[in-house]
This record gives C-alpha cells, structure tokens and sequence, in this order.
C-alpha cells in the first residue's frame, strides 16, 4: 500500500543535492520535482538527472514556463520570454517553436515532466500571481497558443501540463499565501476561464494541474478538492483521461486552510492522481502526506480504487515518457530555450522584439544612471535573476552606476546627476503603491527618465513620462530593452 501511494506523490527536496531519503524513496515516486533551490546554475538540472537516473528511471518534473518562471536557469535567467510575449506578438509558429526550444532542452537535460504551460486567462489585470505567465486575456487568443505550444512541447517527449484548472486569471490574491475566490457567474467561466482547457485537452495535453481557487458558481470547495470541477467537468465533460494533478499542497490555500494532509486526500476523492509537493518540509512532508492518505484508504474514507486508478494514470504518463523517441544530440553548447535551434534565428527574441511597446522614449546619448525598483516577487517566480545593466553594456551603454531601491528606500537620496541619462527598472509598477511613488519622485526630479517595467504592461495606468514596456524578465526581454534604450530596430 505504501508503494501504491508513492506511485500519486510528487516530491520535492531542500537541498542543491538529493538527500539519502530522497534517493531511497525515488525509485518508487510519481515523480520528483526540482525547484530554484535545487538548481544553482544553469548546468545542475542535467547533473541532478544524471545523478538519479544511475539508480532508477525516476521522472523529474519542473516548472519551466518561460519568461518570469523557470527553474532550469533560475540563477541565470531565462532565455526564452514567457507567454504574454508570446500572446501580444500572436503568431502561433514562434509560440510553437519556442516551446519546441525548452521541450529540447528539458528532454537533453534529462527531464520529463513540464510543469507547463500557463493557460489562464488574465482577465484580472491586478492579478498578483499570473500577469505575463499567461498569453493574455482573450480565451480565443490563449486557446491557440496553449494548443500550439502543448503540441510543440510533447512532440520533443516531454510530457506538458495545462495549469491552472479551472481558471486562475480572475484572482486578487495569490494561493501561495491565502485561498482566492473567482467571482463569477458560470456562464461568466464557460466563456472566458473554460475554452483554453478544451484547447488543451484537445490538444492531447498529458496532465492538466489544479487550482487551490474557490469559484463559487460551481462548487463552494476550492477547485483542487472539488469532485464536480475534476470528474465532473473536467473527466466527464471534457472527456480527459490524462493525470490530474494538483498544485503544491503546501500552499497557504491548502495548508493554512483544511491543511495539507487533509487536503492531499480530498483531492484524490475529488479526482486528482497525482499530488504535489513543495521543497520545504522535505522528508517530513512527504512522510505526513503519505501517512494521511494510507490512513484514509485504512478507515474506507478514500477507495482502494480510486488511489490504484490514480496510480494507473501516473504510471501510463511514465509509460508514454519511456516510449517516446530519442532526439538527435543539441549543437555543442547549447542550453534549454537558447537561440538557433535547428537554424533558426531565435524565435524567443523575434517575439519580444514584435511584443515591446515604447511610449515616449527617446534613445540614450550617453551612458546611463539605472535605478532598479525590486520588489517582492510571488512565490511561482521566486528569485529567479533579472538584469537590465549586462544587456545595457552589450550595447554599448553600460551604466555608470547602479541603484537598487526596496520598499524600505528613499529614492530622494538617489544622486542623479544632471547630464546624465537615468534609466529606471521595476516589475509590475502599476500594482505596486511603493514602485509607483519612487518612480514619481524621479520623474519629478527628471522629467527625461525612462521607466522600464518589465512586468505586465500597464500603459492606460502608467502614464507619466517616457516608458517601455517588455513584457516579461526573462533574457530576451531584456536584451530588447537594452536595444531599444540604445536606439537598435532590428
């Protein structure tokens, strides 16, 4: 039974290694998942999977979106945007080719598993979770590219997963921290939330991932322990015989609420197969999580059946990664989601180059001063590296120097000295009250400031002075920030 239950459960670990524990249960788990923590350069993904794989066919499964979140090159940054880009340039070859890039990637490095991608409509332009992680907030629109993007990734043999069922884009809160509700109507969702999960289903999408969301038109249960959004919907209407499997169950929407233990078997009752867990808590979580669902299946709460129907799931999606094909060897040197895959130009920049907006911004004469705004990143993003200076000096604008600002600073002590260009960065600028303020203070200041934000763009709400707008912090769109500041149309 114990094994049964390994067989639902996906793990993660603390640690940049994995520990004894982990090594010892791996051979029998649904799947471990690799997090920021784990993942130290760009190069630890393809070592991990090394290091496991010599002692059992594990899956490894990651969240690599593209854009703000990614896990193979937490440190470095990502070098493909993610799916606003994507949706604002809206040529569904480029999504396709992209994801293509990262499926490439994952598959050499020895991952199988995506947790990806983002099908969400963001029709909540506040929304404080998802913003540039989905393609955008037109169901039509996000439907393509999620068809087209899920289709590009499993070709390469990795396994996609559309996130977040039923719906995450109408949120004004994040479940890492708290249970958000959706409030609309259920014609309201069939329209908007729904389509992009019928797209994806028919796409042939291997897994489809849960929201700790409450969307009361449906079910007053949040949607990851909801028996009539997962069976209901989801496998009798849809017709989905994939794996469902849930978000992180240690998130404050499930552990601050009916807890993490609980919640773990009322999502297998509900219709879930599979269940994630985060890094923190390691080997006690796992322990607590499989202990609670053991008890259930002991105390007849939760089926027998049910748990070896969701374990049968699981183990075809490892079936399906153990038949697919091998790929042809990655050029020499290159790295999940870099540019000229199969000859290409990059198909990433081309997309964040066709995405940028610039309103009111002329190029640098000289080089610049660059004030960067870092705020609190959600827990999806984590802190993954972004760097506006190094694309700056590729284009021959290095700045002269570099202020950081938090919410604690005072940008009036800034020293921006007349003459000088000055260049300010931040993220989400329009849903942060401190970003918005320390950017007023300087454009009080400097009139001839220019505002980077490299979150979701905001124009109708950010409209003083000169501004660009990227759409994303992965590498790409920072090299065409930098390209537009120096005044290169390419």
């Amino acid at each position: 039974m114990k094994e049964l239950v390994d067989r639902v459960l996906l793990v993660g670990f603390e640690e940049p290694d994995p520990p004894e524990w982990l090594r010892r249960a791996a051979p029998g788990l649904g799947a471990v998942v690799l997090y920021g923590q784990n993942l130290l350069v760009d190069t630890d993904a393809a070592r991990l999977a090394e290091l496991l794989h010599t002692e059992s066919d594990v899956v490894l499964a990651v969240d690599e979106e593209g854009g703000d979140v990614t896990r193979v090159h937490y440190r470095e940054g990502s070098p493909t945007p993610g799916n606003y880009v994507l949706g604002a340039a809206d040529d569904v070859t480029l999504t396709a080719k992209v994801a293509e890039s990262i499926g490439v990637g994952l598959r050499t490095a020895g991952i199988g598993w995506n947790l990806a991608p983002d099908v969400d409509v963001n029709s909540a332009p506040e929304n404080p979770v998802i913003g540039v992680r989905a393609f955008g907030a037109d169901p039509k629109l996000v439907s393509a590219h999620a068809s087209a993007w899920i289709r590009a990734l499993e070709e390469t043999g990795v396994a996609a997963c559309a996130k977040h069922f039923p719906g995450h884009g109408d949120t004004r809160a994040d479940s890492h921290h708290a249970l958000p509700v959706v409030d609309c109507s259920e014609a309201e969702w069939r329209r908007v939330h729904l389509p992009p999960f019928v797209a994806a289903v028919e796409a042939g999408v291997r897994s489809v991932m849960t929201a700790h969301v409450v969307v009361p038109a449906l079910d007053a249960a949040p949607a990851t322990m909801s028996r009539r959004l997962l069976t209901g919907v989801l496998r009798r209407e849809l017709g989905y015989d994939g794996v469902i499997v849930t978000d992180a169950l240690d998130m404050g929407a499930i552990r601050d609420g009916v807890g993490t233990e609980a919640g773990a078997v009322a999502a297998l009752r509900a219709g879930a197969d599979a269940l994630c867990l985060g890094a923190i808590g390691g080997e006690g979580l796992y322990l607590r999580v499989r202990s609670a669902v053991l008890a259930a299946v002991e105390d007849g709460s939760l089926p027998r059946a049910r748990l070896e129907e969701a374990a049968e799931r699981v183990e075809a999606l490892r079936g399906w990664l153990r038949e697919a094909p091998p790929r042809p060897d990655p050029e020499p040197g290159w790295v999940c989601g870099s540019a000229s895959l199969n000859g290409w130009d990059d198909p990433g920049l081309e997309a964040a180059r066709r995405a940028a907006l610039v309103l009111g911004a002329s190029p640098l004469a000289a080089r610049p001063i660059v004030v960067e705004m870092r705020d609190t990143p959600n827990l999806a993003v984590g802190e993954a590296y972004w760097d506006l200076a190094g694309p700056l000096a590729a284009v021959g604008r290095e700045p002269l120097a570099v202020h950081r600002l938090t919410s604690d600073a005072v940008p009036l002590t800034l020293d921006l000295p007349d003459g000088l260009p000055v260049v300010v960065v931040g993220r989400d600028v329009a849903r942060s009250a401190w970003q918005r303020a320390a950017w007023q203070t300087v454009y009080e200041r400097r009139p001839d400031a220019v505002l980077v934000d490299i979150g979701l763009p905001r124009p109708d709400v950010l409209t003083e002075g000169p501004r660009v707008f990227v759409g994303g912090a992965g590498r790409p769109n920072l090299r065409v920030a930098a390209e537009l500041l120096a005044g290169i149309r390419l």
